[in-house]
């Protein structure tokens, strides 16, 4: 690919990525610490990728403004891959974590069957705030979006909600955990009952709670932390 091929933001992402040395959209979605699908996506210009776009320069080694809108062609040797460290040696240095967001909705009202094959991207933590909600590892941690209304107002519909997958036995009574019933992934809080059956809650008064075989249930995590978009 030449300068006469750099019309659009996406022609120029790629040219960027493969003169750093990746191959493949796959390698350089790891370096540049997007989902795989996302990054296709925007080299071929189906979207927008400003928020992206210091990512990516740093990654490949040109400048945001190059990437966006265009200009001169880069000049000077781009960075080796690996170059720059692995997205968690660069985390580590600054105490930051990656907790992996999936493209997974839970139900918060009347139910919602979960993606079999998610899109993975991360969202950046402090690794003291997460330590302060859970002892659990990183990898055991997942971000998921929760719809409808049943957890209301705890939880409302879009909320983000981080799931702590190390924790998947129901030692405290009425806490919120993330569950899987019937094939339906829920948000709700959980209650034991007597002879093997559990109670799943919700925080909407309107919204009855379901009674069901403690073997019925499948345990995803514990819901440590959520957030809200305004």
């Amino acid at each position: 690919m030449d300068g006469d091929d750099l019309s659009t933001p996406g022609q120029r992402l790629r040219w960027a990525r493969t003169r750093a040395g990746h191959g493949t959209a796959k390698s350089a979605a790891k370096a540049a610490r997007v989902g795989e699908v996302s990054f296709r996506a925007y080299e071929n210009d189906q979207h927008g990728f400003s928020k992206y776009g210091t990512a990516f320069a740093r990654a490949f080694g040109v400048s945001v403004e190059w990437l966006l809108e265009g200009g001169p062609m880069p000049d000077g040797p781009p960075p080796k891959v690996g170059e720059l460290g692995t997205p968690e040696e660069l985390a580590g240095q600054y105490g930051i974590e990656l907790v992996r967001k999936v493209d997974i909705t839970y139900a918060m009202g009347d139910g919602s069957v979960a993606e079999d094959y998610p899109e993975t991207d991360f969202l950046p933590f402090s690794l003291n705030f997460l330590r302060g909600l859970t002892r659990a590892t990183t990898d055991k941690l997942f971000i998921a979006t929760g719809i409808g209304d049943s957890m209301e107002p705890t939880l409302r519909r879009d909320d983000l909600v981080m799931i702590d997958g190390s924790q998947s036995r129901v030692a405290l009574q009425d806490h919120v955990w993330a569950v899987s019933y019937a094939g339906t992934g829920m948000i709700k809080r959980v209650r034991r009952l007597s002879g093997g059956r559990v109670q799943l809650l919700s925080d909407n008064p309107s919204v009855p709670p379901l009674d069901a075989d403690e073997e019925e249930i499948y345990i995803v995590g514990k819901v440590v932390w959520s957030a809200r978009v305004m």
